[in-house]
């Protein structure tokens, strides 16, 4: 009985010293070196982007549509004719001023005729005064006809020129809102054809903080303004500014802005959204990659190592350069930031830090696990715990 009591109390003792032994055990982390370097002043809005040329295809003539003569959401030179709608109308109107121009030039001339006779006649004082001013008036009414018919021809081809309704500007057509056969009012919203945009190239509309445009104000229209995807991938660069609003909104204080980009290829299309980035200079700050940064309600930090233990440390963040998050305040070089298992971190807790790449460290500690059991040979190949073999 009192060998047997002995040997529960070592058992009891050794389980409670097994026990305790993890919670000093350290966890290994990857750490990255801060390095402050120069890094462009990056001001970022959510920007939409619009044709640089917009224009509303309208009827200016009235008539039935008799043909489309573009496919729809191609691209369209200037002048190319886009619809056709009924000449015979405005032949017809173009054939009657001719004849009623003729008919105006007839008289005219026969009125000129009649005034150069009785001007003769008038200096021979062979008829009165006024038979000659009234000869002289009928002219004056006959070229002012003369005129208006002139102009009446005019306006005649010039609408039945408007029956072949051309692009103005050269970019991408919209949909048809009027098929062949549909009759077209000039005038009224009937008279809406189609639409034409110009997206080469490109504008993008966006707004900044009042705060933020003082920066920009020194640079004017020769800052270098590029639109980036979500994941920081720039997709368009080398914009330049060609519009800012010289007032504030007072509901929201910021500044209209538009920049303006080349897209040869129709990489944007007008409506997009976009992020809008600004060059405003360089300003020296530490990369920090995007997962490092952790957001607390106090505000971002990272994690880093001290003495062999972790530490939250609060960061001022600016903006992302690229997958980096740039830090501006927070960190000084040589700072040991951890970039993974952040959230199995605790402050003050043990770890082992390790560079990128490098091997983590078997064992709790660090130090290479202690082989459980020693592999003894044994019967068909099976290994046999030493202590197990003692005890046998």
């Amino acid at each position: 009985m009192l060998g047997l009591a002995l040997l529960l109390a070592a058992c009891g003792q050794g389980a409670d010293k097994g026990a305790a032994q993890p919670q000093g055990s350290a966890m290994p982390v990857t750490v990255l070196k801060a390095s402050v370097q120069n890094v462009p002043v990056l001001i970022e809005s959510v920007g939409q982007t619009e044709g640089s040329r917009e224009v509303e295809i309208r009827a200016r003539v009235s008539g039935i549509v008799q043909k489309r003569m573009y496919q729809e959401g191609e691209l369209a030179r200037v002048g190319a004719v886009l619809f056709q709608i009924e000449r015979a109308p405005y032949e017809i109107a173009l054939a009657q001023s001719k004849a009623a121009l003729d008919q105006e030039k007839a008289k005219n001339e026969q009125s000129r005729r009649e005034s150069g006779r009785l001007k003769q006649l008038a200096a021979e004082k062979a008829i009165s005064q006024k038979e000659y001013d009234d000869a002289t008036s009928t002219l004056k009414q006959s070229d002012a006809t003369l005129a208006a018919a002139e102009a009446k021809l005019r306006e005649a081809e010039l609408n039945l020129s408007y029956t072949a309704v051309s692009a103005p500007i050269a970019g991408v057509t919209g949909r048809a809102q009027r098929s062949e056969g549909s009759l077209v009012t000039a005038g009224t919203e009937s008279a809406l054809l189609t639409t034409v945009v110009q997206t080469n190239p490109i504008w993008v509309r966006f707004s900044f903080a009042e705060s933020e445009y003082a920066q920009l104000r020194k640079l004017a229209k020769k800052a270098e303004v590029r639109l980036v995807q979500a994941d920081g991938k720039v997709i368009a660069g080398n914009g330049r500014l060609n519009f800012t609003s010289s007032t504030v909104d007072a509901r929201l204080g910021t500044v209209q802005m538009r920049a303006e980009f080349a897209n040869p290829e129709l990489a944007l299309l007008p409506g997009q959204f976009v992020r809008a980035q600004v060059v405003a200079g360089e300003e020296q700050a530490v990369l920090v990659p995007q997962s490092a940064v952790m957001q607390s309600d106090q505000g971002r930090f990272v994690w880093t190592v001290a003495d062999g233990k972790a530490q939250p440390r609060p960061v001022e963040a600016a903006s992302w350069l690229g997958k980096d998050w740039v830090i501006r305040k927070g960190l000084a070089a040589g700072d040991s930031v951890i970039i993974d298992n952040l959230l199995k971190l605790r402050p003050g807790a043990p770890v082992i830090p390790n560079a990128p790449g490098e091997l983590v460290p078997a064992g709790p500690a660090g130090a290479p696990k202690a082989d459980a059991a020693k592999s003894v040979p044994g019967d068909a190949g099976k290994s046999v715990d030493p202590a197990a073999k003692k005890a046998g």
